[in-house]
């Protein structure tokens, strides 16, 4: 205040024009400032290999810059901040030279907090942070100089190196406090920050790397009445058959039941005995199989896989006994959908009758209804008990195996048993919207 009433007081012809000229160069600078944070900090890899390539001055320099990330946003905020506070200092002053004869001094700080607030936020934050949001890559060239010039005068660069030590301990502290976010808060925050750009294969992907963690092996096995084994008293021809019908490249082999599984045989190891003679001790080719609990979680499935490099384990329940069978194959279709390879076959387990009627085989995972339906399928995992298919689900549900035509309801669902026997449900119709 004691600046601008001095300048007032010897120029008093030409101090208004004087005046909305520092505002005016205070708000340019105060808008490519800001535009730089985000512009700067909004760069992907694309865009950094392409200043790469580039191999220009400013493109090398922004480079330089983004590689001691805490400096460049120090110098990014200090500046900023000094700029902001002219702009306010001179803006009053201007406001105060222009009616100080009016109105009280009520309206008159209102006048300059709507004013002052609604200019800097709009010209020195908003406009230039959006432009910089789209045009990235040539703001950031632009200001490269500019914040390299600035980050070395003082006393941007004083406050700029208390800034950052002080952050560093702050961070020494900080680092001994967890910070635990849930898998829901970070699914709500993918929602939030999803782009145009982002393709829905994408936006899948991400969805499923966050619940990566949290899924069982037993979700996505297959379970052991769907499994495809060799029993170790079957001869070398029965073998071969066994594999041509399979169509797999690795196939486990029992004693007397799944419970009891010796090892997996790997077909390439067959190979080299093609044509041996019907007598030939192909047992002896078989490898360990390699047990995991059906709880065990799938990404630490997943480190197992790489550090035995292997591509298949037997699940077994509580008690020992095999409950199924899951693959490297399982494990990453969770994170980028189906994998579907040349040789397979269309398997469909499910029929859409209507845009809100389905047809599921009962056998049907809970996991690959969740998919079919799109829903996350926390309804039914908090319901559920033992169970992994559909039919598992309505026995559980209802205490029986229902028959043909009974139904159950489920929140928004009306699971209805189209087949059954004594044994198991064989096929469900599944209505959506029936509460």
């Amino acid at each position: 205040m004691i600046l601008s009433s001095f300048l007032f007081a010897f120029m008093p012809a030409g101090t208004i024009i004087v005046y909305v000229i520092l505002i005016l160069v205070l708000l340019i600078f105060s808008a490519l400032i800001s535009g730089s944070e985000v512009a700067f900090f909004s760069l992907g890899p694309t865009e950094k290999d392409l200043l790469k390539s580039e191999d220009s001055r400013n493109g090398n320099l922004a480079l330089k810059l983004l590689e001691k990330p805490q400096e460049l946003l120090a110098t990014i905020l200090i500046v900023n901040n000094f700029l902001n506070v002219g702009i306010v200092i001179f803006s009053s002053s201007l406001l105060n030279k222009l009616f100080h004869d009016t109105g009280s001094s009520t309206f008159h700080f209102i006048l300059e907090v709507l004013s002052i607030t609604f200019m800097i936020l709009m010209i020195g934050e908003v406009i230039p942070k959006v432009y910089a949001t789209k045009n990235g890559l040539l703001f950031a060239k632009l200001m490269a100089f500019p914040l390299r010039s600035l980050s070395s005068i003082p006393p941007f660069s004083w406050l700029k190196s208390f800034l950052v030590n002080g952050t560093k301990i702050i961070h020494k502290y900080a680092k001994y406090r967890g910070v635990s976010i849930t898998t829901d808060e970070l699914e709500q925050a993918i929602l939030l920050t999803k782009e145009e750009s982002t393709s829905e294969e994408e936006q899948k992907i991400l969805e499923g790397i966050i619940k990566f963690g949290n899924t069982d092996v037993k979700q996505i096995m297959r379970s052991r009445m769907e499994v495809v084994y060799l029993e170790e008293d079957f001869d070398f021809q029965i073998v071969l058959n066994k594999i041509l019908e399979a169509g797999y490249s690795r196939i486990p082999v029992i004693r007397e039941s799944f419970d009891q599984v010796e090892g997996i045989l790997y077909v390439k190891d067959l190979l080299p005995h093609i044509n041996a003679q019907p007598d030939f001790a192909w047992k002896s080719l078989i490898r360990k199989p390699f047990f995991v609990p059906e709880n065990k979680k799938i990404d630490d499935l997943l480190k197992d896989f790489q550090e035995k490099k292997m591509h298949m384990a037997i699940v077994v329940d509580e008690y020992g006994g095999g409950s199924g069978l899951v693959t490297l194959e399982d494990v990453l279709e969770e994170i980028v959908g189906d994998i579907t390879e040349e040789f397979d076959e269309d398997v469909v387990g499910f029929k859409q009758i209507s845009p809100n009627t389905y047809i599921f085989e009962g056998r049907t995972a809970l996991v690959d209804l969740y998919k079919v339906l799109e829903i996350d399928g926390k309804e039914f995992e908090s319901e559920k008990g033992e169970s992994d298919s559909i039919g598992g689900f309505i026995i559980e549900q209802s205490g029986r195996i229902l028959k043909n035509n009974e139904f159950i309801k489920f929140k928004n669902y009306k699971l209805i048993v189209v087949s059954s026997d004594k044994r198991r449900i064989k096929s469900v119709k599944i209505v959506i919207g029936q509460n």
